[in-house]
């Protein structure tokens, strides 16, 4: 949500949110991820606002990191597997570009 609009209020990720938090909540889990480096926040007209500290793709990096540790037992073969079987049907540019990720990922092993 912080990244898709740059910053918000407590209230902002509050209603973005699917599940229902107090803001109190929200507040809370806003200021531990403040502490860990991953939002800062600053004074706005409208109040405290939050937003990314780090970069998205070091972000999503990280994220895929901990869900691949976790459900996958640390396997990207079988994370990536999981992924094409959730999708009903990829459409030939779709199966190129992972064909050409996938060479670049046998290139880079090789060197």
């Amino acid at each position: 949500m912080l990244y898709a609009n740059g910053q918000a209020t407590v209230a902002e990720v509050r209603e973005a949110l699917d599940v229902e938090l107090s803001e109190q909540a929200v507040r809370a889990m806003l200021t531990r991820l403040e502490a860990k480096g991953v939002v800062k926040r600053k004074a706005s007209a409208r109040g405290q606002l939050f937003l990314p500290a780090v970069p998205k793709a070091a972000a999503t990096r990280s994220a895929l990191d901990k869900v691949v540790k976790v459900f996958f037992d640390g396997s990207p073969t079988s994370a990536a597997s999981a992924l094409l079987g959730m999708s009903e049907s990829l459409d030939e540019a779709q199966l190129d570009e992972l064909q050409k990720m996938i060479e670049q990922a046998r290139k880079g092993a090789r060197s």
